[in-house]
């Protein structure tokens, strides 16, 4: 993955997006992982309290989606969602969730993510996988084309 890209770069450019409505941080990218936290509050909890299904959604999404483009070459390719599936495997009330996205697959036309979700003492509150379909961009036309 392009690590060049900062941290603080890849939170600026989604600040006003779903990413940054809900609250979710990237904190690091390596290599062959990029990791986010998201808080467990107001805007993330379903009426019952708990951490929405889809707030882990999101977060899976998010950082599958951001690996996915800093694993290709923005010049000529783009990459767009496909397919994700969730399991829910713990209830979470407060505090913040964190995840780790690292890849199964990184082929020419898809990438493929998995992304463990876990809660501030290390239990893990949902795995989902995020399959990315890899684009290529429209050539760009000369202008009076």
């Amino acid at each position: 993955m392009n690590t060049a890209i900062s941290v603080d770069e890849l939170n600026r450019f989604a600040a006003q997006t779903l990413q940054g409505h809900l609250g979710i941080q990237i904190t690091e990218v390596g290599p062959e992982h990029i990791i986010g936290t998201m808080p467990v509050d107001q805007r993330t909890v379903q009426p019952f309290g708990l951490l929405h299904g889809g707030a882990s959604v999101a977060l899976a999404e998010t950082l599958g989606s951001i690996a996915s483009t800093l694993a290709i070459d923005l010049s000529r390719q783009t990459a767009v969602g496909l397919s994700i599936n969730a399991n829910h495997i713990r209830a979470v009330r407060s505090g913040t969730v964190t995840g780790t996205a690292r890849p199964v697959h990184l082929g020419r036309r898809t990438h493929v993510w998995e992304i463990r979700i876990v809660d501030e003492e290390e239990h893990l509150v949902c795995i989902s996988r995020l399959t990315m379909m890899i684009v290529d961009r429209e050539p760009a036309q000369e202008e009076g084309s």
